[in-house]
């Protein structure tokens, strides 16, 4: 026994950290499908483990499905249990639907900064409440995630020191096609994908091109974090990293069929809000890579 959990003990030492990260993610039951009578189970959780739900599951507020001729689709049956999220989407119509979390919102910090924790890199919403300071008005320090404007008049001592508010954009989303594949749009809001190559229609072997764009234009030089799923049965995340090049656009390579986790995040001074003064933008989506 003692054997097991020194060796136990040394494996998680040279395990990388993100291999601990909170990823959120949207996973469908399917990503390509056919008929007049078609229907998809989506699951919605943060987890440490890709596509384990072991955290907590995602909110649905903020879930949206969008058509092939881009009109709402309803959740059908939505669930939210202890670590994860479930709704069924129906595909009426021929053609990408695209599901969408979207996370807009503002974080506040004050007082003595702190290493680690809340103050690290977006990572698209967890889709949870606002975390409330306590209510001492004189409040030597604490934090806001998800707030509304009238949160930062009501929940900041009116003397915060080092008071720092940044608005937040996320988006985490997934792909499903009914029959032919049809093009994806960007809405030219926030960090988002827009495919190069149709994103349910991705095979190992065949490399991929996507870009990236912030509020529509291209953003270049971002880092593309691109994991296979099944991270639970295996020891390292085994990541791929890309940058984007002067036109948004990156080339992913798969090597092994199955589901992955694509993210990047940015962040720039463009708010929306006058009281932040920077924006934090993240994106993530699922996607599914199919065999030869």
């Amino acid at each position: 026994m003692k054997r097991c959990l020194t060796l136990a003990l040394a494996l998680a030492s040279v395990l990388p950290f993100t291999a601990a990260a909170h990823k959120q993610w949207l996973l469908p039951s399917s990503t390509v499908v056919a008929g007049n009578d078609v229907w998809i189970t989506v699951d919605a959780a943060v987890s440490n483990e890709l596509y384990y739900p072991d955290f907590v599951p995602v909110r649905l507020d903020n879930v949206t499905v969008t058509g092939p001729d881009g009109s709402a689709v309803q959740l059908q049956n939505a669930s939210t249990g202890k670590t994860r999220s479930v709704f069924d989407v129906e595909l009426k119509q021929q053609g990408t639907y695209r599901i969408a979390n979207l996370n807009n919102g503002l974080s506040a910090r004050w007082g003595e900064r702190r290493t680690g924790g809340e103050g690290g890199k977006p990572d698209a919403g967890k889709g949870q409440a606002p975390a409330a300071p306590k209510p001492a008005d004189n409040q030597d320090s604490g934090f806001l995630r998800n707030a509304t404007v009238e949160d930062l008049t009501t929940k900041v001592p009116k003397n915060a020191k080092n008071l720092e508010i940044s608005e937040t954009l996320g988006r985490v989303e997934t792909f499903v096609s009914n029959g032919e594949p049809t093009e994806i749009k960007p809405t030219g809001k926030g960090l988002e994908l827009l495919p190069v190559t149709q994103p349910n229609d991705l095979f190992t072997g065949e490399p991929a091109k996507f870009k990236l764009l912030v509020d529509g234009k291209p953003a270049a030089g971002l880092e593309v974090q691109v994991v296979r799923g099944a991270t639970r049965y295996r020891n390292a995340q085994d990541e791929q990293k890309v940058t984007t090049d002067t036109s948004g656009q990156f080339t992913v390579n798969w090597q092994e069929p199955g589901m992955y986790w694509l993210s990047a995040s940015t962040s720039d001074n463009k708010t929306t809000v006058k009281q932040a003064t920077q924006r934090r933008l993240s994106y993530v989506a699922t996607l599914e890579v199919l065999p030869q």
